[in-house]
């Protein structure tokens, strides 16, 4: 138990001493985790960041991997490649003068993903953990009208869930709201959050003030995909840096939302936190994906689970 006026995410990584903060579900999802991270440099700890990636990972040079499964991504990867949000990454790190090494793990099942999470802790002394979704698909137990895009995330959750040896093991969610577009009702996550409470996993909320250096440097780093990679920026960084700025409701920084209308608020800049294993605890289908090689077959598992389970229906927010 902690004090009211002890962050108690920090809390739980105050003994740590290296710590890894790993995107779940692919894309700039690591982003997310920067002002996490960040901080926990300027405390001194050593950290790593690493990513589930929808980068072209196969066409790497040998050399390019630490272990099977475990790409080494440096500013200087893949030069030829237009998307690749972790070399991204490691350009702005090197920038700012931060270790510019970010690890990304290719698309598979959950054995060969947990192999190579297992690889990097073991290279590293990892202490512990801290797996960043950007949106709240992570929390979906699995029987909710939506699930949003699932996959990725839960391979994730199920590849930490099996290491016991690390001491530490945490899962943040930022961009509240995000995932409405993926059909995510946002009722059902506040219902699965207070669950969590419950049993005793939620580890409280914090947001990202844009007054703090590691809020301004979030702010910059997303700022810098956009400019190099304006074709495809984060969406949902984007809105996020959008909420962080103090920005509301349909706010326009890319394209790619064009026909759509976002609700940039508030609520998309805090953390959720909670304990990991608590969290894989409550998912309903974490063991039909225990024993998957490939990432299709975490997709079809999950599809015919929902076709057996009776589904909550979708809640509005009262007010």
């Amino acid at each position: 138990m902690t004090s009211l006026h002890a962050n108690p995410l920090f809390a739980r990584l105050a003994d740590a001493e290296r710590v890894l903060v790993a995107g779940a579900g692919g894309g700039f999802d690591v982003y997310s985790g920067l002002p996490l991270a960040l901080s926990l440099l300027h405390q001194g700890k050593e950290v790593w960041l690493a990513n589930l990636s929808f980068s072209a990972l196969a066409g790497l040079p040998a050399d390019a991997w630490a272990a099977p499964d475990l790409a080494v991504v440096t500013p200087g990867t893949a030069p030829h490649q237009g998307y690749f949000p972790e070399r991204t990454l490691a350009q702005w790190l090197r920038l700012r003068g931060h270790p510019s090494t970010v690890y990304a793990f290719p698309q598979t099942g959950v054995r060969p993903l947990r192999d190579a999470y297992r690889a990097l802790v073991e290279l590293h002394g990892v202490d512990a953990v801290v797996l960043v979704d950007g949106g709240t698909d992570i929390l979906m137990r699995g029987d909710e009208a939506g699930l949003g895009t699932p996959e990725e995330d839960m391979a994730s959750v199920a590849a930490l869930a099996g290491l016991d040896g690390i001491p530490t093991r945490l899962v943040v969610s930022v961009g509240f709201g995000i995932d409405a577009y993926h059909g995510v009702n946002h009722v059902q996550v506040l219902e699965n959050i207070a669950a969590l409470e419950r049993d005793g996993a939620y580890l409280g909320a914090f947001s990202i003030p844009r007054a703090t250096r590691e809020g301004a440097l979030y702010l910059d780093a997303v700022a810098h995909p956009q400019h190099h990679t304006p074709e495809r920026p984060s969406i949902v960084n984007g809105s996020i840096a959008a909420a962080v700025r103090g920005s509301f409701g349909d706010v326009r920084f890319t394209d790619r939302t064009r026909g759509g209308e976002l609700f940039v608020n508030p609520l998309m800049s805090l953390y959720f936190a909670f304990d990991l294993p608590g969290l894989a605890a409550r998912c309903l289908y974490l063991d039909r994906i225990e024993d998957t090689r490939l990432m299709r077959q975490i997709h079809s598992r999950i599809a015919e689970f929902r076709e057996e389970t009776p589904t909550r229906p979708p809640r509005t927010f009262p007010h």
